[in-house]
């Protein structure tokens, strides 16, 4: 599961800005560094056979970039996945707020931050083509969480919370 629990005291702690919850969150990663050469290599070499007829002829000027460019578009496609896997969200719970913090794939890091008896987690049904899409509401802005999870872990998180919640208020 692509979520996990750092943080679960069930009750409140006695010093002011100690963590009630902490939870983080990332991408799912199943493609390892071995699988990515893999398949960019297999790729690689079946689009390569049926070129191997036409050594020797014109024919093979004409295809040999289409292939390429394959092979150049799926090396593209898993590498920009690839960086994807570097998004960290952690949601942290004190007595006093909420905090968001989303670590970007370049680096940058977004913050968010509320009062605990103003936050609301909200599931929509369907916000474009992500199903059960979570928000937390409250504070100064709406924001996203957890939209690289899959729709049954999204439902599970909005339980977690919102049980956190309404222990701390």
């Amino acid at each position: 599961m692509p979520f996990r629990v750092v943080i679960d005291n069930e009750e409140a702690p006695a010093t002011p800005g100690a963590f009630l919850y902490q939870v983080e969150l990332w991408p799912h990663q199943s493609l390892t560094g071995t699988a990515f050469v893999w398949v960019i290599a297999g790729t690689f070499l079946m689009a390569m056979l049926p070129l191997i007829a036409l050594l020797g002829t014109s024919a093979l000027w004409g295809i040999l970039p289409f292939a390429m460019v394959s092979v150049a578009a799926l090396w593209w496609s898993l590498n920009r996945s690839w960086r994807d896997r570097d998004i960290l969200e952690t949601l942290s719970m004190t007595p006093e707020t909420v905090t968001l913090t989303r670590q970007q794939p370049d680096g940058t890091v977004l913050d968010w931050a509320a009062n605990p008896y103003w936050v609301r987690v909200r599931r929509h049904d369907k916000v474009d083509r992500i199903v059960d899409y979570l928000t937390l509401e409250g504070g100064p802005r709406r924001v996203e969480i957890g939209a690289f999870l899959t729709p049954e872990e999204r439902r599970d998180l909005q339980d977690q919370l919102d049980r956190k919640l309404a222990q701390l208020t």
